[in-house]
């Protein structure tokens, strides 16, 4: 059967708001720097005044989000299931995404009353990003967004660990893996923060079952959830639970494993501006170079150049032209 999707991606719709801030900052509004932090509606306007409007980027986003959109844009198709609100903030969402060539459920499933999530992406100097998120109506995502129809013809599911902080975004991910299973479509899946590795082990041991096609993490989530210091230690103990998995390593590389062997991909020197959206793009064009049926060390090679452009500038996306002008580099004309 001929597959209309590249890759199916599941996770948080959040409209992600860049701001440049320093560790003061952080300081006076006692945030924890790196890492993800659920907050309320009124805590997230607070900090909101506090950083006064000096928007750097909006766009639609969520972390599989982006992922889908880099599938789109270097040439492969994405379907992507989420859930906003029927406001002006998750019509933006549901724009954006439609601009950047990624079909959704919210074409075809009614919106609801409520308030579309929003993520404050604060970047300092260090390029370091730190995001505290208001997840709003995407708390309530759940399997009801889904569309078996779409998610049946395609060539990857792709789930994003974060929903493992909602009740209904957890048992829409395990449905969402049994239903990839059941009709022969490769799983993938992303841990996302280590936070959710902590906080969150068992709910992403549920999501993974008996294990996935390919597993996403960085190298802190790597070792969190095998629960050790060693990375040769925990990239055996990845094997368990993923047939193939990569660990990305930030100005290191990333290391792969394709099923049998250990690849390390290079990194690609560049001065880091901003690290959001890094292990996006990374696992956006890693699935689309297995999809569009490249090898694991070419596509870990496409990845690791993409992930560096990203970092290189603010946002969490390339433009149409540099990721395409990043595949004619690794795959030729």
């Amino acid at each position: 059967m001929t597959k209309k999707f590249d890759v199916y991606g599941i996770g948080n719709a959040l409209v992600d708001m860049e701001f440049e801030v320093t560790d003061s900052f952080f300081k006076q509004n006692e945030i924890d720097k790196g890492i993800m932090t659920l907050v309320d509606e009124d805590r997230q306007n607070t900090l909101l005044n506090g950083l006064g409007g000096n928007t750097l980027k909006k766009q639609c986003g969520g972390s599989a989000a982006n992922t889908v959109i880099a599938v789109s844009q270097f040439g492969g198709k994405s379907f992507y299931s989420c859930k906003v609100a029927n406001d002006p903030t998750g019509d933006f969402y549901f724009n954006d995404l439609q601009d950047n060539g990624v079909e959704t459920n919210l074409s075809i499933q009614k919106r609801m009353h409520g308030t579309t999530g929003k993520c404050l992406v604060m970047i300092t100097p260090d390029a370091e990003r730190t995001m505290n998120t208001y997840l709003g109506i995407t708390a309530t995502f759940s399997k009801e967004q889904l569309v078996e129809e779409h998610l049946k013809s395609s060539k990857y599911l792709y789930i994003e660990g974060y929903l493992v902080a909602s009740p209904t975004g957890l048992e829409a991910a395990v449905e969402a893996r049994k239903m990839a299973e059941k009709n022969g479509v490769k799983t993938s899946l992303t841990l996302s923060d280590i936070n959710m590795v902590k906080f969150f082990k068992d709910g992403l041991t549920q999501m993974i079952g008996t294990g996935v096609d390919v597993l996403f993490a960085n190298e802190s989530e790597a070792k969190a959830y095998a629960g050790t210091e060693d990375l040769s230690v925990a990239r055996e103990e990845l094997k368990k639970i993923a047939k193939t998995f990569v660990i990305t390593r930030g100005e290191n590389g990333a290391m792969i494993f394709d099923g049998e062997t250990f690849i390390d991909i290079e990194p690609f020197k560049v001065k880091a501006i901003d690290t959001n959206g890094a292990g996006d793009m990374f696992a956006g064009a890693f699935l689309y170079a297995l999809s569009t049926g490249h090898n694991y060390a070419s596509a870990g090679k496409l990845a690791a150049m993409a992930a560096s452009k990203v970092v290189g500038q603010f946002g969490p996306r390339l433009k149409w032209h540099q990721s395409q002008e990043v595949k004619t580099t690794v795959f030729g004309a």
